[in-house]
């Protein structure tokens, strides 16, 4: 039997068409492994054990017909609550979808499925994919594998746990302004917050939907890049999704990066930055550069305003899209003393089952977006938008890939920022003018050096490339990985 601490995507495959193993013996182990781990870490939500069986079975019966499967054929994977399987829960961590069962596969599980990919369950999240980490679920809480007294980043920290904990061989998450590359740092895991309209949308509960994107979260770049290849591409369900060439973005042997220049912005580099993240950013520049990369000093003048403008903008579509949970088509209970009048019902549904976190953005959203107030907020936000949009069209004419800290922090304390929403919202600093643009950035563990203790928390360092270009931040990110 493999050790699934070692497990990859890829030796997977390898151990899987060689018959070192089947799937379902893999995937038996992991369910086998969910129900020691899960008490403590708090990865999931619900499990699909019989589904993800059968699927399972069928690739072993497949591969005794020596049929080829694909690179994710049998692979077990966790799936974030907001992305749509047929027949399984689809809660987005709140109540109000607390008896919700999906109807239709998300655009990204019909790609999966297609594959033969194995889906081993739904993982924790902040409720809608609001916060930064995921103490905002309304049915538990997700602790950091690597310190259990500590949050693993949101709102994908369900998926990015189950990654980290060895609960899945890799996971789905979605990032709006951070929710895959800060759990991802904060877990100690690589994740792909892709081009926006790299991957369809379709299926996905909307929070933000100009800045949503659903991304990867593995252990390896190389795992990142074979995962993303299967989800990217055109979704005739998804108007904002498009058609681009990576078919050879998971090649074996990764592309020469001699000539490559990568920016440091000035803006990223700045007082408060914690010395762990600091030093671990600065030894993966050095080793960067002992691969022969280039490095510039640049300036991304508008990042700091890129929070206030996402903390406008973001309420504003957040409020329109979390409309359609009025307790008539979604939140209702059959358990509920009926309604008196439509006020009531919404007392009973939107008033009694949304969050804390979820009341404020929809309030706060209905206020930018009211009249008088609308171009003194949200006209004002997108313009600002366009700026940071414009920060990075600039710097881009001059390097190929931009390198920052992922957050000023390493994972921080259970509870130690839910009380200070605007704490907690600039763990989001490095990562969002990312989403603002519509580029791609991954986030890659730093592999400590020789001053880190082996105990020290996870930290991540920043890839940020051109829109399109996913295939050069995989391309350095494995030369790191492998040197």
């Amino acid at each position: 039997m493999a050790n699934l601490a070692k497990l990859t995507i890829k030796n997977f495959h390898d151990g899987l068409v060689a018959k070192t193993f089947s799937a379902r013996e893999i995937t038996q182990a992991y369910f086998e492994h969910i129900k020691e781990r899960e008490p403590e870490v708090g990865a999931y939500l619900s499990l699909a054990k019989e589904s993800a069986l059968r699927d399972a079975e069928a690739v072993d019966a497949a591969i005794a017909k020596n049929e080829t499967v694909g690179a994710l054929a049998g692979v077990p994977l966790a799936i974030k609550d907001a992305i749509l399987i047929k027949g399984l829960p689809a809660t987005s961590a709140s109540k109000i979808l607390e008896h919700y069962v999906a109807s239709y596969d998300a655009g990204v599980i019909e790609k999966l499925k297609v594959q033969k990919a194995v889906f081993l369950g739904k993982t924790n999240m902040d409720e809608f994919a609001m916060g930064s980490s995921t103490e905002n679920s309304a049915y538990k809480l997700t602790h950091n594998p690597h310190d259990l007294d500590r949050v693993p980043g949101g709102s994908s920290g369900g998926s990015a746990a189950a990654v980290a904990a060895d609960m899945a061989l890799g996971s789905l998450g979605s990032d709006t302004f951070s929710s895959v590359r800060l759990p991802a740092s904060f877990c100690g895991v690589v994740g792909l917050k892709p081009t926006y309209g790299a991957v369809s949308r379709s299926g996905l509960i909307a929070m933000t939907s100009s800045l949503d994107q659903i991304g990867p979260l593995t252990k390896t770049v190389e795992d990142n890049a074979i995962l993303f290849k299967a989800i990217a591409g055109k979704d005739p369900l998804d108007a904002t999704s498009c058609e681009a060439n990576y078919e050879h973005i998971d090649d074996a042997t990764p592309g020469d990066i001699k000539g490559f220049t990568i920016g440091l912005p000035d803006e990223y580099f700045i007082g408060g930055l914690d010395n762990d993240v600091a030093r671990e950013t600065d030894a993966a520049i050095e080793k960067l550069k002992k691969l022969g990369v280039k490095f510039k000093k640049i300036s991304l003048p508008h990042t700091k305003y890129a929070v206030p403008a996402y903390y406008l903008s973001m309420p504003a579509e957040v409020s329109s899209n979390l409309a359609r949970f009025d307790g008539i088509r979604y939140g209702a209970d059959p358990n509920e003393e009926r309604a008196k009048n439509l006020m009531d019902v919404y007392f009973k549904t939107r008033g009694k089952k949304f969050g804390a976190e979820a009341k404020r953005r929809i309030i706060l959203g209905t206020f930018v977006l009211s009249s008088g107030y609308y171009d003194a907020y949200y006209n004002k936000a997108q313009r600002v938008r366009t700026l940071v949009k414009n920060d990075f069209d600039e710097a881009f004419k001059d390097v190929d890939v931009i390198l920052t800290p992922v957050s000023p922090t390493p994972a921080f304390k259970i509870g130690e920022k839910i009380a200070d929403p605007l704490a907690m919202y600039l763990s989001d600093v490095f990562t969002g003018p990312a989403n603002l643009a519509g580029v791609c950035a991954i986030s890659i563990p730093t592999k400590p050096s020789s001053s880190l203790a082996p105990k020290e928390l996870p930290i991540g360092f920043q890839l940020i490339g051109k829109k399109w270009h996913e295939a050069d931040i995989f391309n350095l990110g494995r030369h790191y990985e492998n040197n």
